[in-house]
């Protein structure tokens, strides 16, 4: 079993979503999802939340006490500060040999997904040295010059026959320890694990949030 520190980053204030990490997602503080599904992974030795947050730091005390939070220092404070730096930060303070991280914006993702990425990754070692979960995009792309990225215009493939792209949807990431040192959280040969596109609903902005609290409702009873 491979087995992770699972590092989860959030700051305070949110421009597009105010709030978003400590407000009301089907009933609970949108962050206590993620903490959860991650406790339900027996591959995760250790939580840890990287945030600036009085309020996230205040309810992982009453909720949470098993999680570890830090303290983000200043000078890594603000959104154009690099995740990668973060990240290095984070783990120079928790040392692994493996390190996963997530996002409180994924609320769908399910702990067996995870398992199911550590596991892949495990058993694929020797070929791949990273992972990062991915959406399978299979329609018709075009880039802004109106450039057919995937197909032929004058050749109307079924879009299910269109051979696939893959879109980095932020679930959920695993590397070593050398690679964040080096700076990077994604290594030279990764595994694109494709995840279902339900559990990879992120929250960006408002109409996600609306979204995922649908879908998140669905989801817990069996409707999804």
């Amino acid at each position: 079993m491979l087995e992770v520190v699972a590092f989860v980053p959030m700051r305070h204030s949110s421009e597009r979503v105010p709030g978003k990490n400590y407000r009301l997602l089907d009933g609970a503080p949108l962050f206590h999802h993620m903490v959860r599904t991650l406790q339900g992974c027996p591959e995760v030795r250790q939580i840890v939340i990287d945030t600036d947050s009085p309020t996230v730091d205040e309810q992982c005390a009453e909720e949470f006490p098993e999680v570890l939070v830090l303290e983000r220092p200043e000078h890594l404070l603000g959104g154009e500060t690099p995740m990668t730096a973060v990240l290095q930060h984070d783990a120079s303070v928790v040392d692994s040999d493996w390190y996963l991280q997530t996002h409180s914006t994924s609320p769908l993702l399910r702990s067996s997904t995870i398992s199911a990425g550590l596991a892949a990754l495990e058993a694929q070692l020797e070929r791949y040295d990273s992972l990062f979960s991915v959406t399978r995009l299979q329609t018709r792309l075009y880039d802004a010059d109106f450039r057919a990225v995937n197909h032929d215009p004058s050749v109307l493939l079924r879009t299910q026959d269109l051979p696939p792209l893959y879109e980095e949807n932020s679930g959920m990431y695993i590397f070593s320890r050398d690679q964040i040192a080096a700076g990077r959280r994604i290594g030279e040969r990764p595994l694109l694990f494709e995840i279902d596109p339900l559990e990879s609903t992120d929250i960006d902005v408002e109409a996600d949030f609306v979204l995922a609290d649908t879908l998140h409702r669905m989801q817990r009873e069996g409707l999804l």
